[in-house]
């Protein structure tokens, strides 16, 4: 479910957040009781939460991999990194190529916390406190030193995370943005949450927004996500529930229902 948006600020254990939700579907330690009971009202309207919560984890390990060792990718900007959760972006990147570099960006303040001890650990990554649809400063800070190189490809990750961006904050607008600045034969992974229940939809949305004082967007639906590949050159198996982009392995726990979804894909940029 991503990190959510917002202005970064000091942290009231008291609300919940999107980021430590998502921490606590996955099975981490950085949450409290607030985001816990959040997701158990969150399960009670979407059961399949946690499965897709980590099916959408095991997508982004398996497209980092690819990108490094399939595509060349040697860098990397995760938009809305969230809370660490190994193997982080940098880990499976590195692991590939030991020069990879990854650029972190989040402005929820534990992620922030956790991020700059966790995640900007070596000369191949640095962490951002920014708010992902800015983009200017995301590449003035990005390419600072000559970090990351904009001349050459760059994989930009929005993996989980637009859902929580208004429909004024302009989602497709931001992606655009970003392509502007990257260099052919770079990527764009793109996904976010998606339902055909307008039930869902509408529950799901209303109970994040009151829950983390309105720090979040909605959940859309597959002709919203589509909207964010218009002219760009997708990646085979197209547009799916990231759970069926080309899978590594039949151990991994499939959705046992489908209240909603994460759906999305891989494109490249020409």
């Amino acid at each position: 479910m991503g990190s959510e948006n917002g202005q970064s600020s000091a942290i009231d254990t008291s609300r919940p957040s999107a980021a430590r939700m998502y921490d606590w579907l996955l099975g981490g330690e950085l949450n409290f009781e607030a985001d816990r009971e959040a997701c158990e009202k969150l399960l009670a309207i979407a059961p399949s939460s946690r499965d897709l919560a980590l099916n959408n984890r095991w997508f982004l390990e398996r497209v980092v991999r690819f990108l490094a060792r399939e595509c060349g990718i040697r860098q990397f900007i995760d938009h809305g990194s969230g809370l660490p959760t190994r193997p982080n972006v940098h880990q499976v990147a590195q692991d590939v190529h030991r020069d990879a570099r990854v650029t972190y960006i989040d402005i929820d303040p534990v992620v922030i916390a956790h991020g700059r001890t966790s995640l900007d650990v070596n000369d191949g990554t640095r962490f951002i406190e920014a708010n992902m649809t800015d983009t200017d400063r995301i590449v003035e800070e990005a390419s600072r030193g000559g970090f990351i190189d904009f001349g050459r490809p760059v994989a930009a990750l929005y993996v989980s995370v637009i859902h929580c961006l208004k429909d004024d904050e302009d989602p497709a607008a931001m992606i655009r943005r970003m392509r502007e600045h990257l260099a052919p034969g770079s990527y764009l992974v793109i996904c976010q949450l998606v339902s055909d229940d307008e039930r869902v939809r509408d529950e799901v949305t209303g109970l994040m927004n009151r829950d983390t004082g309105g720090r979040w967007g909605r959940v859309r639906e597959k002709h919203d996500v589509r909207r964010y590949f218009d002219g760009l050159s997708v990646l085979d198996p197209y547009l799916v529930d990231v759970t069926d982009w080309r899978p590594d392995s039949d151990l991994r726990r499939p959705q046992q229902t489908h209240e909603w979804l994460e759906f999305g894909g891989v494109a490249r940029v020409r």
